[in-house]
């Protein structure tokens, strides 16, 4: 996957002059761990991408680099954003994938843990 977002990102970020110490503090993770999402595509969850867009105050489609025409508005708000389904729906996946392999390496710890005791 390329950094097509990451780049976007951090684009507006800096626009914003907003640090990366600051977005951190609003995702909850380390500076380091932001740096890392702004570098990899593939750390970005569904999530982070919602807290992202609305620190930076844009919508998800403009990571995305998705015209509003392929999105769907979702009114719930004062602020209307903009989601490409078919987009989240990748990430949404690739995060579910994620967590099954995480899962099976737990079971796999657990079980190396049972065999040493």
């Amino acid at each position: 996957m390329n950094n097509d977002i990451g780049l976007r990102i951090k684009s507006a970020r800096e626009r914003k002059n907003i640090s990366q110490d600051a977005m951190a503090m609003h995702l909850d993770i380390t500076q380091s761990n932001y740096g890392r999402l702004e570098k990899s595509d593939s750390r970005l969850t569904a999530p982070k991408l919602q807290t992202i867009a609305k620190v930076l105050e844009v919508n998800i489609a403009f990571l995305f680099d998705e015209k509003s025409s392929k999105a769907i508005h979702q009114h719930n708000n004062k602020n209307a954003q903009a989601y490409n389904v078919e987009t989240i729906e990748s990430v949404i996946n690739a995060d579910k994938d994620h967590i099954e392999s995480l899962k099976d390496e737990i079971a796999h710890l657990r079980s190396m843990l049972k065999d040493k005791a």
